[in-house]
């Protein structure tokens, strides 16, 4: 018997990742066998189904696959030291001195970046480089162009000539690295 397809999205995959990591958990602690056992295919539906917010597959499949949860999940706090250590990587005028080595604080720093990126412009390689330039220090415009490319911050098209800010809500840790930066005059 076929099956329909129902899409699943979510708006952000890293609080999806740790709601299935904390259903893990929590599916772990329970008695032997439970714990120690791969979950069926049906267990895995119910816990990406509740990482996405709904109670359960069926309740998934039955709004056919809407990403607006009836009951919507908590929302994600912001780890307020990820933001500190990635606010001391800025100038006072709000250029990011040197390239964080933790790749988490990498994508944060990205986040205060794109917040300067005028929206709903196109720029061609030079042009976005030159703005790049003008917010960092390390003379290295190229990997921020190619990292804010890879974890969707920008589009870039294949020829180079068009570079676009992508426009989404920053996650809950860049959204207040971009408020920490303001308050503070960057």
């Amino acid at each position: 018997m076929p099956r329909d397809p129902i899409p699943f999205a979510t708006h952000d995959v890293s609080a999806l990742a740790k709601s299935l990591r904390a259903q893990w958990a929590t599916r772990t602690a329970l008695p032997a066998p439970t714990s120690g056992h791969v979950p069926s295919h049906v267990e895995m539906l119910n816990m990406l189904a509740r990482a996405a917010g709904h109670r359960n597959f069926q309740h998934f499949r039955a709004r056919g696959g809407h990403r607006e949860p009836a009951d919507p999940p908590a929302p994600v706090r912001a780890d307020p030291a990820s933001v500190l250590r990635a606010a001391g990587y800025f100038d006072p005028q709000g250029r990011l001195r040197s390239w964080p080595a933790q790749r988490s604080i990498q994508d944060l720093c990205l986040w205060a970046l794109w917040a300067k990126i005028p929206a709903g412009r196109a720029f061609d390689e030079r042009r976005i480089s030159a703005l790049l330039t003008a917010l960092h220090l390390f003379g290295d415009p190229a990997i921020l162009r190619r990292t804010m490319c890879h974890i969707g911050l920008m589009t870039r098209a294949i020829d180079g000539r068009d570079y676009r800010r992508i426009e989404r809500p920053p996650s809950p840790e860049g959204a207040a690295l971009i408020r920490h930066l303001r308050r503070n005059g960057h």
